[in-house]
C-alpha cells in the first residue's frame, strides 16, 4: 500500500466521520475523530484475533503499526498545524500576558516536569513496576507541555473571557519549543549519553528559544514586505505556505526551535501581514486557506491519534500506573496555574481561572509523537502506554467538558 493510499483512506475516513458527526452527534471535532479511530483499532485488533490465518484486517494493522507516526507529526504536520493556530491568535492579548505566558512556558513545564516525574517514579516503586527515575522524568518532560492542537480547539469550543484565551492559547503555542527541548535532554540523560548539566541545559533552551523567535520574526517581516509589493492573493497564499514550512525546515537545519519559529511567524502574518500588508480580497482567501488546512488536518491528527491504539502497549498490571499518571498530570497542572489562577481572580475578576487555566491545559498528538521516539526497553514500554492514557483521558474528558464548564462560569459572571 502506497502512501497515497493511506492518505486517500484516511481523508476519506475524516470526511465520513466528519459528516456522521455533524448531522447526528455533534461532538466537538477532536473528541468525535479520536473516538472513531480507537473504535476502528479496537475492530481490527479483534478481528485479527478471532479470524484465522492471514486476513486483511491484520494487514490493515500492519499497515497502521509500520506508519511513522512521530514523522507524520513533527516532521509534516506540525508546521502547518501552528502556522495555523498561531494566525488566529490576537498578538495585541498575547503581548498583555507576556508574563503569564512565558513563566507557564517554561517554569511551569519545568515544575510540571518535576512533580509529574517524581511522583510517577514513586507510583511505579510502589507498584513493583520498572521505571527509574530518569526515565519516569523523561515522561514528566514530554507530558508536561500543553498541546496547541488539542488547547486550540478546545479554546474554540468555550466562552472564555480575552485573558484566559490569550494565556491558554500563548502558553500552549510556545511551550512546545521548550518541551522538545526538555524533553531531549531527558532521554540523553536517561539512556546515559548525556550528564545533568544544569546551567548547560537552561543556556540551551534559551538558545534555541531565542534563535527560532529570531528566525520566525525575521522571515515573517521578509515575507509581509514582499506582500506589500503585490496585491494578488494566490501569491500571497503561496507566500504564506512557503514561509510556514520553509523556517520550519530552517530552524531544523540551523539547530534553533522549529516550533517557536513557525509560531512567530503565523503571529506576524496574521496580524502585521494582515493588517498592512493584504487587501480585503487577499484577507479572506489568506484567513480561509488556513481555516481549513486547520480544520482538516486537525481532524486527521485527532483519528490517527485514536488509531495509534493498534501499536500501544497494554498490560494489566500498567493500570494502576496509568490511573496514577492522570491523576499526577491533572494535579502538576493545577499547581502550576495556581499562582497566575489567583492573580486573575483577585485582579481581573476572572472567575473560576484556576480552574479553567487547570482543566484547559490539554495533552494531545504530540506527547504522543515523542513518546514513540525512545529508544525500545521495559521503560518505553511503560511510558508508551501511560502516555496513551493520559492523552486520550485529556482529549475525551477535558476536551469534552472544557467548553461546559468554560459556559458555566461565563452565565455565573454575566449573572
Amino acid at each position: 500500500m502506497t502512501a497515497f493510499d493511506l492518505a486517500a483512506i484516511f481523508l476519506a475516513l475524516v470526511g465520513l466521520v466528519g459528516w456522521l458527526n455533524v448531522r447526528f452527534f455533534r461532538l466537538p471535532t477532536a473528541t468525535a475523530m479520536v473516538l472513531a479511530g480507537l473504535a476502528g483499532a479496537g475492530l481490527l485488533l479483534a478481528a485479527r484475533a478471532w479470524i484465522p490465518g492471514p486476513n486483511a484486517a491484520g494487514q490493515l494493522v500492519s499497515v497502521i503499526a509500520a506508519m511513522d507516526f512521530p514523522k507524520t507529526v513533527l516532521g509534516y504536520m506540525l508546521a502547518f498545524l501552528l502556522f495555523a493556530g498561531a494566525m488566529q491568535v490576537s498578538l495585541a492579548e498575547l503581548r498583555k500576558r507576556l508574563l503569564a505566558i512565558g513563566s507557564l512556558a517554561t517554569v511551569g513545564v519545568l515544575a510540571s516536569t518535576l512533580i509529574v516525574g517524581g511522583g510517577l517514579w514513586l507510583t511505579a516503586n510502589l507498584l513493583d513496576l520498572p521505571l527509574t527515575p530518569p526515565w519516569a522524568f523523561v515522561f514528566g518532560a514530554l507530558i508536561s507541555p500543553t498541546d496547541p492542537i488539542a488547547v486550540l480547539a478546545a479554546v474554540r469550543q468555550g466562552s472564555l473571557s480575552k485573558t484566559l484565551e490569550a494565556v491558554l492559547q500563548g502558553e500552549a503555542l510556545f511551550n512546545d519549543g521548550i518541551g522538545i527541548v526538555v524533553f531531549t535532554a531527558a532521554v540523553a540523560i536517561a539512556s546515559g549519553g548525556g550528564e545533568l548539566h544544569p546551567g548547560h541545559a537552561i543556556g540551551q533552551v534559551a538558545i534555541e528559544a531565542v534563535g527560532g523567535l529570531t528566525l520566525g520574526l525575521s522571515a515573517s517581516l521578509v515575507v509581509i514586505a514582499g506582500m506589500r509589493a503585490i496585491d494578488d492573493y494566490a501569491v500571497e497564499v503561496g507566500l504564506s505556505i512557503a514561509l510556514a514550512v520553509g523556517v520550519y525546515a530552517l530552524a531544523d537545519a540551523l539547530h534553533v526551535s522549529g516550533p517557536i519559529a513557525v509560531v512567530v511567524a503565523g503571529l506576524m502574518v496574521g496580524n502585521l501581514g494582515m493588517r498592512t500588508a493584504m487587501s480585503d480580497m487577499t484577507q479572506r482567501h489568506v484567513h480561509g486557506f488556513w481555516t481549513l488546512i486547520d480544520e482538516i488536518l486537525n481532524a486527521l491528527l485527532f483519528l490517527l491519534l485514536g488509531l495509534e491504539l493498534v501499536v500501544v502497549p497494554f498490560e494489566s498490571k500498567m493500570v494502576g500506573l496509568w490511573g496514577a499518571a492522570i491523576l499526577l498530570v491533572v494535579v502538576a497542572r493545577l499547581i502550576v496555574v495556581a499562582p497566575w489562577g489567583a492573580f486573575f481572580r483577585r485582579r481581573e475578576q476572572q472567575r473560576g481561572a484556576s480552574l479553567l487555566l487547570g482543566w484547559g491545559g490539554l495533552h494531545g498528538a504530540l506527547s504522543l509523537a515523542l513518546a514513540l521516539t525512545l529508544p525500545q526497553g521495559e521503560a518505553r514500554t511503560l511510558i508508551l502506554s501511560t502516555t496513551f492514557a493520559v492523552v486520550i483521558f485529556s482529549v475525551l474528558a477535558q476536551g469534552l467538558t472544557f467548553g461546559p464548564l468554560a459556559a458555566r462560569f461565563a452565565a455565573r459572571k454575566a449573572g
